[in-house]
């Protein structure tokens, strides 16, 4: 079932965030409007969300908004993790039904699916065993959103639809060593090691484990295909479709950053999940696929860092 957002109003979620941004700038392609909501509405907050969605009335909305952050910030902050973003995916979806939405798609995260799911992991797989510990809040929330989009839209025949994206990188990304995800504090990590003149960089764990990475521009045009092209109730993987040991990945970073010292790994951290790939095929059926390559979107989120910087 095809949507036509020519002329429509595009809510998005979270467009101060790496993927809400990439989003809104996939939409300035698009003949619509692209409609925002400023720091000031509080979107754990019921009320506020239902006032804001009143006031603006939009046609389709994009679900980008959520607390996201690496291992350590889930381990230390569970709580918030759980509770914020179980709020803001039930008041964003909830208000959407409430004022007459047409379409409205969920962001998840690929960490919903169990620790030791097969590989490439399918759709289905979901809710087959269990997560892995040390995102399980997070990703609780995540099954959660996936599950409400669902529920509307059986007692309410909602088009609300869901898309699992799998680890992102690229412009907008967190650099906070203590909050971030791998890739982006390999580039902070190598870039100041290259600054001090350091003989070394470290890593978390063995370097074992292999890890899916997508571009945020590729999020975003996976993401504005499937609010113009898919209708149904399972919720669909987008992922680049290739994966990379962690190691590699460390490597791949230095040569683009240009840091020339040795990768150290401390053992004493956890791997996590020991491999993450999605099964790409249900979105390739579509016809949609990913058009920029690991070594270009590093060297693209690299500059992205450094224009941060300067800025600071």
């Amino acid at each position: 079932m095809a949507y036509d957002i020519a002329g429509k109003r595009v809510y998005v979620a979270g467009h101060k965030g790496m993927v809400g941004s990439a989003i809104v700038r996939r939409l300035a392609e698009e003949n619509c409007e692209v409609l925002t909501a400023d720091r000031s509405v509080d979107l754990r907050e019921q009320a506020a969300v239902r006032d804001w969605y009143a006031q603006n009335r939009p046609d389709a909305v994009v679900v980008a908004a959520a607390k996201v952050g690496g291992i350590l910030a889930n381990d230390t902050y569970p709580a918030d993790f759980l509770y914020d973003n179980l709020m803001i995916e039930a008041n964003l979806i909830d208000a959407a039904y409430r004022q007459d939405v047409e379409k409205l798609l969920f962001l998840g995260s690929s960490c919903i699916y169990p620790k030791m799911a097969p590989q490439p992991i399918p759709e289905d797989a979901l809710l087959t065993g269990p997560l892995e510990p040390t995102n399980e809040w997070y990703a609780i929330a995540k099954i959660a959103g996936i599950k409400l989009c669902q529920a509307y839209r059986r007692q309410y025949g909602c088009d609300y639809i869901s898309a699992m994206p799998t680890n992102l990188y690229g412009p907008g990304d967190n650099f906070d060593l203590a909050s971030s995800h791998v890739l982006p504090a390999l580039i902070r990590k190598a870039h100041e090691a290259k600054e001090a003149g350091a003989d070394s960089i470290e890593i978390w764990g063995t370097g074992s484990p292999r890890r899916e990475f997508l571009h945020v521009d590729d999020l975003a045009d996976g993401s504005v295909f499937l609010l113009k092209s898919y209708s149904g109730e399972g919720h669909v993987n987008l992922g680049s479709g290739k994966d990379i040991p962690i190691i590699e990945l460390a490597e791949m970073v230095c040569e683009v950053v240009g840091f020339e010292g040795e990768i150290t790994k401390d053992t004493s951290k956890p791997d996590g999940t020991p491999r993450k790939l999605m099964s790409g095929e249900k979105l390739a059926e579509m016809g949609w696929k990913p058009k920029i390559s690991l070594r270009e979107g590093i060297a693209d989120a690299y500059r992205a860092f450094l224009d941060g910087e300067r800025k600071c």
